[in-house]
């Protein structure tokens, strides 16, 4: 069996046509990772500590679980990185089939709310005791890699038609998701999706006549929105339009964010002083959702265009190593984990500064949560695993088409006709 998936991987395009890259874009990822889960682990404290003060006593136990999810997300990066990054691809089967028992065992109603416990009316977390597992954040990474795998070779999605498959892919996690209900974390997988067949040579054309429609048809759907997410849609209005009106109830959350955040000026306060803001102005979710709000107040607008400059370097880094990376499913991996992440950053900052409605987004790296923390360093992992396996020919054509041509045009690469 491993003699046959070994032949399988050489018949791909790696294997002994791979070599190791030490030197590589994907450092860079895991650098910014790191800076930035550790300037999260701070944040929580500052959100956290019941004493409202820095000195004496430690980290808040928030902060202090933070931290060891942060050590677990590191330990699972660097597993994920240790063997060829194809063999996801390779067992993406067993990875699909764990994943959407996951979903579907917390829509089961008479599982015991011991183990399945509805927040805010999500039943999307599974309690596994020391953490409470949110299968979700598993599925955003299970799909990228199952989608990028079908694309790697294709050439239907070049024709209209031919992008109902990666539809279809995408559909399961969506609806799945979607049930539970959590309308927020079922969207994030759209800009992968996107993301990817664009890289894998989708006629833009087609992407926005599909976008266009969407679009339309989006006001169609708000009759049928529950009424806390049209309470949500509504406040964000007045926001825009600079109405005081829901400041004290929907809009609550979305106006203390922006308060606090505008009481960190052009570079910040000190620690006691943000302690004491976030504290006494009782910034709901400031641990989760509204983290970027208290580094914001902490380090000032400079250090929150720092924090979207580490975001930045770690979509670079990424962005770095699918550039060098020869391998179609490489590539695409790559290309569709910095979608999930951007689109996540941009929601949840969006959220903060009154731009996107409240929809209860994590921010990568920076808001609490076990399954979050560990999701987003798995991505980390994925694509440092990438950066280490630079492929030095690849032989089959992949993603350079000439305009109008169903046929990728070869440059550059040495072919043979696949067995």
């Amino acid at each position: 069996m491993l003699d046959r998936l070994h032949g399988f991987m050489l018949a791909e395009g790696s294997g002994s046509r791979a070599r190791w890259a030490l030197l590589n874009f994907g450092w860079l990822t895991f650098a910014a990772a790191l800076t930035l889960s550790l300037l999260g682990v701070y944040a929580i404290d500052i959100a956290t500590r019941s004493d409202g003060a820095s000195g004496g006593g430690g980290i808040s136990s928030t902060a202090h679980r933070q931290l060891v999810f942060v050590g677990a997300g590191v330990l699972a990066a660097s597993i994920a990185c240790i063997p060829h990054y194809r063999w996801f691809g390779i067992l993406r089967w067993p990875l699909i089939a764990v994943t959407i028992g996951f979903l579907v065992f917390l829509l089961i109603p008479f599982i015991p709310e011991s183990i399945v416990r509805p927040r805010n009316g999500t039943r999307g977390w599974i309690d596994f005791g020391p953490m409470d597992f949110q299968p979700a954040e598993l599925a955003k990474v299970v799909f990228v890699i199952t989608l990028a795998w079908h694309m790697r070779y294709r050439r239907s999605h070049r024709r209209f038609l031919g992008l109902v498959g990666p539809g279809l892919i995408a559909f399961v996690p969506i609806s799945l998701i979607i049930l539970q209900p959590d309308f927020g974390t079922a969207m994030m997988i759209v800009p992968a999706l996107g993301a990817i067949v664009v890289a894998a040579g989708a006629k833009l054309r087609h992407i926005a006549v599909i976008a266009l429609v969407a679009a339309l048809a989006a006001p169609a759907s708000y009759p049928f929105l529950k009424p806390y997410q049209k309470e949500r849609v509504v406040g964000l209005i007045r926001q825009i339009q600079g109405s005081q009106e829901g400041a004290d109830d929907i809009n609550y959350q979305g106006y203390t964010a922006q308060k606090v955040m505008g009481a960190g000026l052009a570079t910040g306060n000190g620690d006691d002083h943000t302690r004491a803001l976030i504290r006494y102005n009782s910034l709901p979710e400031a641990h989760n959702d509204m983290v970027y709000s208290v580094l914001v107040t902490r380090f000032g607008f400079w250090g929150g265009v720092g924090i979207l400059g580490l975001y930045l370097a770690w979509l670079l880094g990424t962005l770095g190593v699918a550039a060098m990376c020869a391998d179609p499913f490489g590539r695409l991996l790559c290309v569709g984990l910095a979608a999930l992440i951007a689109a996540q950053t941009i929601v949840n900052v969006g959220m903060n500064v009154g731009l996107v409605p409240i929809v209860g987004i994590t921010l990568p790296f920076l808001s609490y949560g076990g399954s979050s923390i560990v999701a987003v360093w798995l991505t980390t992992g994925l694509v440092l695993g990438v950066g280490l396996r630079r492929t030095t020919q690849s032989y089959r054509p992949s993603f350079e088409y000439a305009d109008g041509d169903a046929q990728p045009v070869l440059s550059n690469v040495r072919t043979r006709p696949s067995p």
